[in-house]
Protein backbone atom coordinates (compact mmCIF):
# COMPACT_ATOMS: atom_id res chain seq x y z
CA UNK A 1 0.00 0.00 0.00
CA UNK A 2 1.20 3.93 -0.80
CA UNK A 3 0.98 6.45 1.32
CA UNK A 4 0.41 8.05 -2.21
CA UNK A 5 -2.03 5.96 -3.14
CA UNK A 6 -6.11 6.24 -2.99
CA UNK A 7 -6.74 3.32 -0.75
CA UNK A 8 -3.89 4.54 2.09
CA UNK A 9 -5.05 8.56 2.05
CA UNK A 10 -8.55 8.38 1.65
CA UNK A 11 -9.48 4.57 3.53
CA UNK A 12 -6.69 3.41 5.36
CA UNK A 13 -5.33 6.17 7.19
CA UNK A 14 -8.49 8.02 8.37
CA UNK A 15 -9.97 4.72 9.82
CA UNK A 16 -6.42 4.07 11.87
CA UNK A 17 -6.38 7.40 13.09
CA UNK A 18 -10.10 8.10 13.97
CA UNK A 19 -9.93 4.69 15.83
CA UNK A 20 -6.44 5.32 17.41
CA UNK A 21 -7.54 9.01 18.56
CA UNK A 22 -11.51 7.16 20.13
CA UNK A 23 -9.19 4.05 22.02
CA UNK A 24 -7.89 4.63 25.26
CA UNK A 25 -4.13 4.56 26.17
CA UNK A 26 -3.79 1.16 27.15
CA UNK A 27 -4.96 -0.12 23.36
CA UNK A 28 -3.47 1.91 21.33
CA UNK A 29 -0.09 0.65 20.66
CA UNK A 30 -2.10 -2.74 20.25
CA UNK A 31 -4.27 -1.22 17.66
CA UNK A 32 -0.75 0.95 15.92
CA UNK A 33 0.45 -3.03 15.84
CA UNK A 34 -2.31 -4.42 14.06
CA UNK A 35 -2.97 -1.49 11.66
CA UNK A 36 1.00 -1.66 10.74
CA UNK A 37 0.79 -5.46 10.12
CA UNK A 38 -2.69 -5.07 8.12
CA UNK A 39 -0.81 -2.12 6.10
CA UNK A 40 2.29 -4.65 5.54
CA UNK A 41 -0.04 -7.81 4.66
CA UNK A 42 -1.39 -5.66 1.83
CA UNK A 43 1.43 -5.39 -0.26
CA UNK A 44 3.67 -8.83 1.54
CA UNK A 45 0.58 -11.35 2.79
CA UNK A 46 3.34 -14.24 2.45
CA UNK A 47 6.00 -12.34 4.35
CA UNK A 48 4.56 -10.49 7.35
CA UNK A 49 4.72 -13.68 9.13
CA UNK A 50 8.37 -13.08 8.67
CA UNK A 51 7.58 -9.74 10.08
CA UNK A 52 6.16 -11.40 13.00
CA UNK A 53 8.82 -14.14 13.52
CA UNK A 54 11.52 -10.83 13.54
CA UNK A 55 9.68 -9.56 16.04
CA UNK A 56 9.45 -12.35 18.24
CA UNK A 57 13.16 -13.09 17.89
CA UNK A 58 14.85 -9.90 18.70
CA UNK A 59 11.81 -9.54 21.81
CA UNK A 60 13.84 -12.32 23.13
CA UNK A 61 17.21 -11.14 22.04
CA UNK A 62 16.93 -8.10 23.43
CA UNK A 63 15.49 -9.73 26.81
CA UNK A 64 17.76 -12.24 27.42
CA UNK A 65 21.05 -9.43 26.58
CA UNK A 66 19.93 -7.67 29.54
CA UNK A 67 19.97 -10.65 31.43
CA UNK A 68 23.06 -12.23 30.79
CA UNK A 69 25.32 -11.09 33.57
CA UNK A 70 28.71 -12.36 32.10
CA UNK A 71 30.28 -9.98 29.31
CA UNK A 72 30.79 -13.05 26.88
CA UNK A 73 27.33 -13.64 27.43
CA UNK A 74 25.42 -10.71 26.30
CA UNK A 75 28.18 -10.65 23.57
CA UNK A 76 27.17 -14.32 22.38
CA UNK A 77 23.11 -13.09 21.95
CA UNK A 78 24.22 -9.73 20.39
CA UNK A 79 26.20 -11.85 17.95
CA UNK A 80 23.22 -14.22 17.09
CA UNK A 81 20.84 -11.20 16.88
CA UNK A 82 23.19 -9.93 13.92
CA UNK A 83 23.88 -13.60 12.42
CA UNK A 84 19.77 -13.44 12.40
CA UNK A 85 19.38 -9.95 10.70
CA UNK A 86 22.34 -10.72 8.72
CA UNK A 87 20.76 -14.02 7.46
CA UNK A 88 17.48 -12.91 6.80
CA UNK A 89 18.99 -10.44 4.73
CA UNK A 90 21.40 -12.87 3.17
CA UNK A 91 18.85 -14.84 2.06
CA UNK A 92 15.82 -13.28 0.79
CA UNK A 93 18.17 -10.49 -0.65
CA UNK A 94 21.59 -11.30 -1.46
CA UNK A 95 20.68 -15.30 -2.09
CA UNK A 96 20.71 -15.57 -5.62
CA UNK A 97 23.42 -12.22 -5.80
CA UNK A 98 25.66 -14.73 -4.44
CA UNK A 99 24.37 -18.16 -6.58
CA UNK A 100 24.83 -16.26 -9.61
CA UNK A 101 28.24 -14.98 -8.93
CA UNK A 102 29.25 -18.30 -7.59
CA UNK A 103 27.68 -20.23 -10.70
CA UNK A 104 29.63 -17.90 -12.91
CA UNK A 105 33.52 -18.14 -11.30
CA UNK A 106 32.90 -21.96 -11.00
CA UNK A 107 30.73 -22.81 -14.01
CA UNK A 108 28.36 -24.98 -11.58
CA UNK A 109 24.47 -24.66 -12.47
CA UNK A 110 23.78 -24.21 -8.63
CA UNK A 111 19.59 -23.34 -8.72
CA UNK A 112 18.72 -20.26 -7.78
CA UNK A 113 16.65 -19.17 -4.60
CA UNK A 114 14.08 -17.10 -6.55
CA UNK A 115 12.49 -15.80 -3.74
CA UNK A 116 10.72 -12.61 -3.62
CA UNK A 117 12.24 -9.80 -1.87
CA UNK A 118 10.31 -8.78 1.51
CA UNK A 119 9.90 -5.15 0.73
CA UNK A 120 11.22 -3.07 3.81
CA UNK A 121 13.41 -5.85 4.97
CA UNK A 122 16.81 -3.78 4.87
CA UNK A 123 14.80 -1.08 7.15
CA UNK A 124 13.67 -3.41 9.75
CA UNK A 125 15.77 -5.79 9.96
CA UNK A 126 18.72 -2.91 10.47
CA UNK A 127 16.22 -1.36 13.21
CA UNK A 128 15.89 -4.86 15.27
CA UNK A 129 19.62 -5.28 15.21
CA UNK A 130 20.28 -1.91 16.29
CA UNK A 131 17.76 -2.57 19.23
CA UNK A 132 19.85 -5.50 20.62
CA UNK A 133 22.90 -3.32 19.84
CA UNK A 134 21.97 -0.80 22.16
CA UNK A 135 20.63 -2.82 25.14
CA UNK A 136 24.08 -4.73 25.15
CA UNK A 137 25.80 -1.25 25.25
CA UNK A 138 23.40 -0.57 27.78
CA UNK A 139 21.81 2.44 26.38
CA UNK A 140 18.55 1.40 26.35
CA UNK A 141 16.37 -1.06 28.72
CA UNK A 142 15.21 -3.73 27.10
CA UNK A 143 11.27 -3.79 26.15
CA UNK A 144 9.39 -5.42 27.86
CA UNK A 145 6.16 -5.27 26.22
CA UNK A 146 6.18 -7.23 22.83
CA UNK A 147 2.98 -5.63 22.03
CA UNK A 148 5.28 -2.34 22.42
CA UNK A 149 8.49 -3.71 20.59
CA UNK A 150 5.99 -5.19 17.84
CA UNK A 151 4.85 -1.47 17.83
CA UNK A 152 8.56 0.05 17.11
CA UNK A 153 9.52 -2.48 14.73
CA UNK A 154 6.15 -2.56 12.35
CA UNK A 155 5.32 0.73 12.81
CA UNK A 156 4.03 1.58 9.50
CA UNK A 157 4.66 4.83 8.76
CA UNK A 158 8.73 4.16 8.71
CA UNK A 159 8.44 0.16 8.11
CA UNK A 160 8.93 0.00 4.31
CA UNK A 161 10.83 3.06 3.33
CA UNK A 162 12.06 4.98 6.84
CA UNK A 163 13.89 7.01 8.07
CA UNK A 164 15.51 4.14 9.89
CA UNK A 165 14.50 4.85 13.78
CA UNK A 166 16.55 3.60 16.56
CA UNK A 167 14.50 2.44 19.33
CA UNK A 168 16.38 4.78 22.09
CA UNK A 169 14.89 7.44 19.73
CA UNK A 170 10.73 6.58 20.35
CA UNK A 171 11.46 4.52 23.69
CA UNK A 172 9.45 6.88 25.73
CA UNK A 173 6.83 7.76 22.90
CA UNK A 174 6.17 3.86 23.27
CA UNK A 175 5.31 4.36 27.02
CA UNK A 176 3.51 7.66 27.08
CA UNK A 177 2.95 10.04 23.99
CA UNK A 178 -0.06 12.87 23.35
CA UNK A 179 -0.88 14.62 20.21
CA UNK A 180 -1.27 18.29 20.43
CA UNK A 181 -2.88 20.01 18.15
CA UNK A 182 0.87 22.07 16.64
CA UNK A 183 1.63 18.22 15.92
CA UNK A 184 -1.07 17.28 14.27
CA UNK A 185 -1.37 20.64 12.13
CA UNK A 186 2.60 19.80 11.64
CA UNK A 187 1.92 16.44 11.07
CA UNK A 188 -0.96 16.94 8.37
CA UNK A 189 1.16 19.71 6.64
CA UNK A 190 4.31 17.29 6.52
CA UNK A 191 2.87 14.67 5.23
CA UNK A 192 0.77 16.76 2.54
CA UNK A 193 4.02 18.47 1.48
CA UNK A 194 5.85 15.14 0.76
CA UNK A 195 2.76 13.65 -0.68
CA UNK A 196 3.49 16.90 -3.27
CA UNK A 197 6.80 16.11 -3.54
CA UNK A 198 6.19 12.90 -4.52
CA UNK A 199 3.40 13.26 -6.63
CA UNK A 200 3.79 16.26 -8.45
CA UNK A 201 6.99 16.57 -8.99
CA UNK A 202 8.95 12.84 -8.16
CA UNK A 203 6.06 10.80 -10.14
CA UNK A 204 6.75 13.11 -13.80
CA UNK A 205 10.26 12.79 -13.11
CA UNK A 206 10.16 9.20 -13.03
CA UNK A 207 8.15 9.47 -16.66
CA UNK A 208 10.59 11.22 -18.16
CA UNK A 209 13.11 8.65 -17.22
CA UNK A 210 11.18 5.79 -18.49
CA UNK A 211 10.51 7.87 -21.96
CA UNK A 212 14.31 7.76 -22.11
CA UNK A 213 14.74 4.49 -21.78
CA UNK A 214 11.86 3.45 -24.35
CA UNK A 215 13.15 5.38 -26.81
CA UNK A 216 14.56 4.02 -29.93
CA UNK A 217 17.15 7.17 -31.03
CA UNK A 218 19.03 9.26 -28.63
CA UNK A 219 21.46 12.34 -28.17
CA UNK A 220 24.19 13.76 -26.07
CA UNK A 221 21.07 15.83 -24.86
CA UNK A 222 18.86 13.07 -24.22
CA UNK A 223 21.97 11.12 -21.60
CA UNK A 224 22.07 14.81 -19.63
CA UNK A 225 17.93 15.03 -19.36
CA UNK A 226 17.75 11.70 -18.59
CA UNK A 227 20.81 11.66 -16.13
CA UNK A 228 19.71 15.31 -14.21
CA UNK A 229 15.78 13.80 -14.11
CA UNK A 230 16.34 10.86 -12.39
CA UNK A 231 18.67 12.58 -9.58
CA UNK A 232 15.97 15.15 -9.06
CA UNK A 233 13.30 12.01 -9.19
CA UNK A 234 15.46 10.11 -6.72
CA UNK A 235 15.70 12.91 -4.21
CA UNK A 236 11.67 13.91 -4.62
CA UNK A 237 10.51 10.44 -4.42
CA UNK A 238 12.93 9.68 -1.02
CA UNK A 239 12.92 12.63 0.76
CA UNK A 240 9.31 13.11 0.11
CA UNK A 241 8.55 9.62 1.23
CA UNK A 242 10.24 10.59 4.45
CA UNK A 243 8.17 13.22 4.73
CA UNK A 244 5.25 11.93 4.81
CA UNK A 245 6.79 9.34 7.54
CA UNK A 246 7.83 11.59 9.86
CA UNK A 247 4.30 13.31 9.14
CA UNK A 248 2.57 10.67 9.84
CA UNK A 249 4.39 9.35 12.97
CA UNK A 250 4.13 13.23 14.41
CA UNK A 251 0.23 12.77 13.86
CA UNK A 252 0.64 9.54 16.20
CA UNK A 253 2.89 11.19 18.84
CA UNK A 254 6.00 9.81 17.60
CA UNK A 255 9.32 12.20 16.47
CA UNK A 256 10.92 10.55 13.80
CA UNK A 257 14.34 11.63 12.92
CA UNK A 258 15.16 14.04 9.21
CA UNK A 259 15.96 11.98 6.85
CA UNK A 260 17.27 14.47 4.10
CA UNK A 261 18.11 18.37 4.76
CA UNK A 262 18.26 19.61 1.11
CA UNK A 263 21.65 18.04 -0.15
CA UNK A 264 21.75 19.41 -3.30
CA UNK A 265 23.28 22.48 -2.18
CA UNK A 266 26.63 20.60 -0.36
CA UNK A 267 30.00 21.88 -1.71
CA UNK A 268 31.68 18.52 -1.07
CA UNK A 269 30.84 14.96 -1.51
CA UNK A 270 31.66 14.42 2.48
CA UNK A 271 28.48 17.37 3.20
CA UNK A 272 26.54 15.69 1.01
CA UNK A 273 26.42 12.27 2.87
CA UNK A 274 25.85 14.50 6.05
CA UNK A 275 22.59 16.10 4.13
CA UNK A 276 21.41 12.66 2.35
CA UNK A 277 19.39 9.75 3.69
CA UNK A 278 21.15 10.83 7.28
CA UNK A 279 19.41 7.99 8.83
CA UNK A 280 21.45 5.60 7.08
CA UNK A 281 24.20 7.23 7.35
CA UNK A 282 24.40 7.57 10.97
CA UNK A 283 23.42 3.97 11.08
CA UNK A 284 26.52 2.57 9.48
CA UNK A 285 28.59 5.35 11.62
CA UNK A 286 27.71 4.10 15.38
CA UNK A 287 27.19 0.31 14.22
CA UNK A 288 30.11 -0.61 11.38
CA UNK A 289 32.31 2.11 11.34
CA UNK A 290 32.59 3.32 14.88
CA UNK A 291 32.94 -0.08 15.76
CA UNK A 292 35.34 -1.20 13.58
CA UNK A 293 37.80 1.34 14.93
CA UNK A 294 36.84 4.26 13.34
CA UNK A 295 39.56 6.70 12.86
CA UNK A 296 41.03 5.73 15.79
CA UNK A 297 43.57 3.36 13.91
CA UNK A 298 46.34 3.30 11.61
CA UNK A 299 45.93 4.88 8.09
CA UNK A 300 45.86 1.25 6.62
CA UNK A 301 42.77 0.04 8.65
CA UNK A 302 41.18 3.40 8.26
CA UNK A 303 40.65 2.98 4.45
CA UNK A 304 39.88 -0.54 5.09
CA UNK A 305 37.12 0.58 7.28
CA UNK A 306 35.54 3.17 5.23
CA UNK A 307 35.95 0.97 2.02
CA UNK A 308 33.94 -1.73 3.89
CA UNK A 309 31.31 0.63 5.27
CA UNK A 310 30.72 2.08 1.65
CA UNK A 311 30.79 -1.42 -0.09
CA UNK A 312 27.94 -2.88 2.34
CA UNK A 313 26.20 0.95 2.41
CA UNK A 314 26.36 0.09 -1.87
CA UNK A 315 25.05 -3.37 -1.02
CA UNK A 316 22.33 -2.33 1.30
CA UNK A 317 20.92 -0.69 -1.56
CA UNK A 318 20.43 -3.45 -3.79
CA UNK A 319 22.47 -6.98 -4.79
CA UNK A 320 24.16 -5.76 -8.24
CA UNK A 321 27.40 -5.05 -8.83
CA UNK A 322 26.41 -1.84 -9.82
CA UNK A 323 25.49 -1.11 -6.31
CA UNK A 324 28.90 -2.16 -5.02
CA UNK A 325 30.28 0.16 -7.59
CA UNK A 326 28.54 3.21 -6.37
CA UNK A 327 29.27 2.91 -3.14
CA UNK A 328 33.12 2.31 -3.60
CA UNK A 329 32.77 5.36 -5.96
CA UNK A 330 31.85 7.45 -2.97
CA UNK A 331 34.55 5.99 -0.42
CA UNK A 332 37.29 7.43 -3.35
CA UNK A 333 35.63 10.17 -3.47
CA UNK A 334 34.94 10.45 0.48
CA UNK A 335 38.93 9.52 0.70
CA UNK A 336 40.18 11.96 -1.99
CA UNK A 337 39.03 15.21 -0.24
CA UNK A 338 40.53 13.88 3.25
CA UNK A 339 43.54 13.54 1.23
CA UNK A 340 43.65 16.60 -0.94
CA UNK A 341 42.09 19.58 1.45
CA UNK A 342 42.98 21.88 -1.49
CA UNK A 343 39.49 20.80 -2.83
CA UNK A 344 38.21 22.43 0.11
CA UNK A 345 39.80 25.99 -0.81
CA UNK A 346 38.52 26.04 -4.21
CA UNK A 347 35.84 28.75 -4.91
CA UNK A 348 32.20 27.76 -3.61
CA UNK A 349 31.00 27.91 -7.20
CA UNK A 350 33.16 25.51 -8.32
CA UNK A 351 32.78 22.80 -4.94
CA UNK A 352 29.45 23.71 -5.32
CA UNK A 353 29.19 22.40 -9.36
CA UNK A 354 31.96 19.65 -8.46
CA UNK A 355 29.29 18.10 -6.07
CA UNK A 356 26.13 18.35 -8.87
CA UNK A 357 28.41 16.48 -11.33
CA UNK A 358 29.43 14.00 -9.29
CA UNK A 359 26.07 13.21 -7.98
CA UNK A 360 24.14 12.83 -11.64
CA UNK A 361 26.94 10.82 -12.52
CA UNK A 362 27.03 8.62 -9.56
CA UNK A 363 22.99 7.96 -9.62
CA UNK A 364 23.42 6.81 -13.74
CA UNK A 365 25.50 3.88 -12.31
CA UNK A 366 22.90 3.35 -9.34
CA UNK A 367 19.61 3.20 -12.06
CA UNK A 368 21.48 0.55 -14.47
CA UNK A 369 20.32 -2.45 -14.33
CA UNK A 370 23.72 -4.02 -14.80
CA UNK A 371 27.34 -2.60 -15.22
CA UNK A 372 27.27 -2.59 -19.00
CA UNK A 373 24.50 -0.10 -19.17
CA UNK A 374 25.85 2.23 -16.64
CA UNK A 375 28.71 2.24 -18.67
CA UNK A 376 26.75 2.68 -22.07
CA UNK A 377 24.76 5.89 -20.19
CA UNK A 378 28.32 7.22 -19.45
CA UNK A 379 29.79 7.03 -22.83
CA UNK A 380 26.30 8.64 -23.70
CA UNK A 381 26.70 11.50 -21.31
CA UNK A 382 30.66 12.19 -22.23
CA UNK A 383 29.88 12.21 -25.96
CA UNK A 384 32.08 8.60 -26.06
CA UNK A 385 28.58 6.95 -28.23
CA UNK A 386 27.95 7.76 -32.24
CA UNK A 387 25.00 9.70 -31.42
CA UNK A 388 24.03 13.00 -32.54
CA UNK A 389 24.44 15.96 -30.13
CA UNK A 390 20.71 16.64 -29.97
CA UNK A 391 17.59 15.06 -32.15
CA UNK A 392 13.90 16.20 -32.83
CA UNK A 393 12.81 13.80 -30.03
CA UNK A 394 15.37 14.86 -27.28
CA UNK A 395 14.21 19.03 -27.93
CA UNK A 396 10.65 18.33 -27.62
CA UNK A 397 10.94 16.59 -24.25
CA UNK A 398 13.18 19.52 -22.89
CA UNK A 399 10.81 21.65 -23.81
CA UNK A 400 7.65 19.59 -22.60
CA UNK A 401 9.49 18.84 -19.09
CA UNK A 402 11.67 22.54 -18.94
CA UNK A 403 9.26 23.59 -16.06
CA UNK A 404 8.95 20.98 -14.44
CA UNK A 405 12.83 20.68 -14.66
CA UNK A 406 12.88 24.06 -13.26
CA UNK A 407 10.63 23.47 -10.48
CA UNK A 408 12.57 20.44 -9.69
CA UNK A 409 15.83 22.56 -9.32
CA UNK A 410 14.14 25.48 -6.98
CA UNK A 411 12.34 22.72 -4.89
CA UNK A 412 15.63 20.96 -4.08
CA UNK A 413 17.27 24.16 -2.43
CA UNK A 414 15.89 25.67 0.74
CA UNK A 415 14.15 28.77 -1.17
CA UNK A 416 10.52 27.92 -0.67
CA UNK A 417 10.99 26.66 2.63
CA UNK A 418 12.18 30.07 3.67
CA UNK A 419 9.92 31.75 2.03
CA UNK A 420 6.92 30.06 3.37
CA UNK A 421 8.68 30.79 6.51
CA UNK A 422 9.45 34.29 6.13
CA UNK A 423 5.67 34.40 4.99
CA UNK A 424 4.34 33.12 8.59
CA UNK A 425 6.81 35.35 10.22
CA UNK A 426 4.70 38.26 8.45
CA UNK A 427 1.67 36.88 9.12
CA UNK A 428 -0.26 35.70 12.10
CA UNK A 429 -2.87 32.86 10.37
CA UNK A 430 -0.07 30.05 10.17
CA UNK A 431 -3.31 27.56 11.00
CA UNK A 432 -5.73 29.15 7.26
CA UNK A 433 -1.70 29.34 5.57
CA UNK A 434 -1.02 25.68 6.49
CA UNK A 435 -4.95 24.27 5.62
CA UNK A 436 -5.28 26.39 2.41
CA UNK A 437 -1.15 25.19 1.25
CA UNK A 438 -2.70 21.69 2.63
CA UNK A 439 -5.83 21.79 0.66
CA UNK A 440 -4.81 22.89 -2.53
CA UNK A 441 -1.63 20.00 -2.62
CA UNK A 442 -4.00 17.38 -1.60
CA UNK A 443 -6.73 18.51 -4.20
CA UNK A 444 -3.63 18.57 -7.40
CA UNK A 445 -2.58 15.27 -5.67
CA UNK A 446 -5.74 13.60 -5.62
CA UNK A 447 -6.39 14.75 -9.27
CA UNK A 448 -2.88 13.47 -10.44
CA UNK A 449 -3.53 10.02 -8.50
CA UNK A 450 -7.68 9.93 -10.14
CA UNK A 451 -6.12 10.36 -13.09
CA UNK A 452 -3.79 7.04 -12.97
CA UNK A 453 -0.47 8.73 -13.10
CA UNK A 454 2.95 6.67 -12.68
CA UNK A 455 3.28 6.32 -8.83
CA UNK A 456 5.94 3.49 -8.43
CA UNK A 457 8.08 3.85 -5.19
CA UNK A 458 11.99 3.19 -5.93
CA UNK A 459 12.84 2.60 -2.23
CA UNK A 460 10.69 -0.22 -1.60
CA UNK A 461 12.89 -2.79 -3.10
CA UNK A 462 15.46 -2.45 -0.50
Amino acid sequence: MLFSGIPFLFYFLPVVAVVYFCLPWRLKNGWLLLASLFFYAWGEPRYVLLMVAAIALFYGYGIATEKCSQKAGKRAWLTLAILTGVAMLGVFKYGDFALENWNLLTGMGVPLLKLALPIGISFYTFQCMSYVADVYWGKVPAQRNIISFGTYVALFPQLIAGPIVRYVDVDRALESRKTTWEDLSEGIFLFLTGLGKKVLLANPLGELTVIFRDADEKSLLFYWLYAIAFALHIYFDFSGYSDMAVGLGRIFGFRFPRNFDYPYISRSVTEFWRRWHMTLGGWFRDYVYIPLGGNRVSRGRWVLNILTVWMLTGLWHGAAWNFVLWGLLFAALLLLEKWLPLLNRLPNLLRHGYVLLIIVVSFVIFNAETLGQAGEDLMGMFGLLPVPLITVESVYYLKSFALLLIAGFVGATPLVRNGAVSLQNRWDGTWALRIAAGGALLLLCTGYLVDGSFNPFLYFRF
